[in-house]
């Protein structure tokens, strides 16, 4: 990612400025360095004549294009450009045809009849440019489960370039739709929206584990704020801490620890970590000031979190066994919330001006900062995507509390919920 900048001049006063003057805040807008790779996705091929397999390759081939349009990586071209060429036949690709109309990346799919209610789906990737094969994948699957395999295969041509993939990522989030406040799962797009907790009392604040498998959540069903883990895929939740208050809960990357917020010692907010099995409790903080909202960087070695011990809710960074505390954020009587990048070279958070709050970035190289949301909306709780290319939040800009995404420049903004409230989103990895 480069920072476009026209003036050097403009440039170094900012910096001087920021220097001299750290209570203003600087923002700064910023543009994607590199040009996305035009990729070709014609019509797939049918082997049947079916209306079913007809279906499902018009479902499989939409999807495919949305995911691709969405990893800011890959620009998939306009579907009147393949009235200039000849059809497609994947036996003798001409690949000059391709080219003509720009395309970089040429993806073929064919879809057949197969045993009982499955489908057969094959794609291949081709480089137009070398006029050769780079890779395949074929999927048997029934037809209720197009969506996934349309996200698995975005995956994987993801994993060709180098990119972290992000298809088949899942978000949780809490949810009201229902009477109470539970914990929901969805795709990474809304799709899917599933409820994974039956209580009659609110359960809070849910975070995934490292691997996907278990997500950490306080709930009051035991009348207060306890923490707990649930594994959603076999139903099993175990309790970690009851005695206080206990909510903000952040698993570490590599997958070895819990970090979260406790008020089980003299009844103050403070951030204690532990293994990811919530045993080993160790607290990391210790002052009179209110500790919350931990979030871990990449290499699991340093954790943000916010603090009013200047006197302000701002955001801190400390090393993962509670030493080097340094202040990040200046400006502003209010940031909280922080969330890492998975380069580990921002932090979102969430700032409040004049009783309206908006998500920011922070470049921890450079200390610019750039301003994602614009509105008289309440937007906060901020959570990268796996390839740290979008992030996922709460706002009300549309009346009620729901769940949206945004690209990280602050482009193409998105709603996934619309049922009841949706807060408090955590993204798989």
């Amino acid at each position: 990612m480069k920072i476009k900048i026209i003036f050097f001049s403009i440039s170094l006063l900012l910096l001087i400025l920021l220097l001299l003057y750290p209570q203003q805040e600087v923002v700064l807008s910023i543009k994607e360095g590199m040009p996305k790779i035009p990729v070709a996705i014609p019509k797939f091929i049918i082997h049947n004549s079916s209306p079913k397999i007809s279906a499902a390759a018009e479902e499989l081939h939409q999807i495919l294009l949305v995911d691709l349009e969405y990893t800011r990586v890959f620009q998939p071209l306009p579907k009147s450009y393949y009235n200039y060429i000849r059809p497609i036949n994947p036996r003798k690709i001409f690949f000059k045809d391709w080219e003509s109309i720009q395309a970089k990346i040429l993806f073929v799919g064919e879809i057949s009849a197969n045993e009982g209610e499955n489908i057969l789906f094959e794609g291949k990737i081709y480089d137009v440019k070398g006029g050769r094969f780079i890779f395949g994948k074929r999927y048997q699957a029934e037809t209720t489960l197009l969506r996934l395999v349309a996200h698995k295969m975005a995956d994987e041509i993801m994993k060709i370039f180098g990119e972290k993939t992000i298809f088949t990522s899942k978000i949780v989030f809490i949810s009201n739709r229902d009477g109470n406040d539970e914990l929901y799962m969805m795709d990474y797009d809304g799709h899917n929206q599933t409820r994974l907790t039956f209580n009659k009392v609110i359960d809070y604040m849910p975070a995934w584990s490292a691997e996907g498998k278990e997500i950490a959540y306080t709930s009051y069903r035991k009348n207060r704020a306890s923490l707990y883990i649930l594994n959603p895929y076999e139903g099993k939740i175990t309790e970690i801490l009851s005695k206080g208050t206990n909510f903000a809960p952040a698993f570490s990357p590599d997958g070895k620890k819990l970090a979260f917020c406790s008020t089980v010692d003299k009844g103050n907010s403070e951030i204690y970590v532990a293994t990811s099995e919530g045993k080993k409790i160790k607290r990391l903080t210790f002052n009179k000031a209110i500790d919350t909202a931990p979030s871990w960087s990449p290499t699991s070695r340093e954790i943000a979190f916010t603090s009013d011990r200047g006197g302000t809710p701002q955001i801190y960074i400390m090393d993962a066994e509670g030493s080097n505390v340094r202040r990040i954020s200046f400006g502003g009587s209010y940031h909280d919330a922080p969330s890492w990048s998975p380069a580990g070279d921002r932090i979102a958070y969430v700032s409040r001006v004049d009783q309206i709050h908006d998500l920011y970035v922070i470049n921890l190289r450079t200390k610019q900062i750039i301003k994602l949301t614009e509105s008289n909306a309440r937007n906060e709780s901020p959570c990268w995507s796996p390839d740290g290319r979008h992030l996922v939040f709460s706002s009300n800009l549309t009346g009620t509390i729901q769940i949206c995404t945004i690209d990280y420049n602050g482009a193409n903004m998105r709603r996934l919920t619309s049922m009841g409230e949706n807060k408090l989103p955590d993204w798989s990895r």
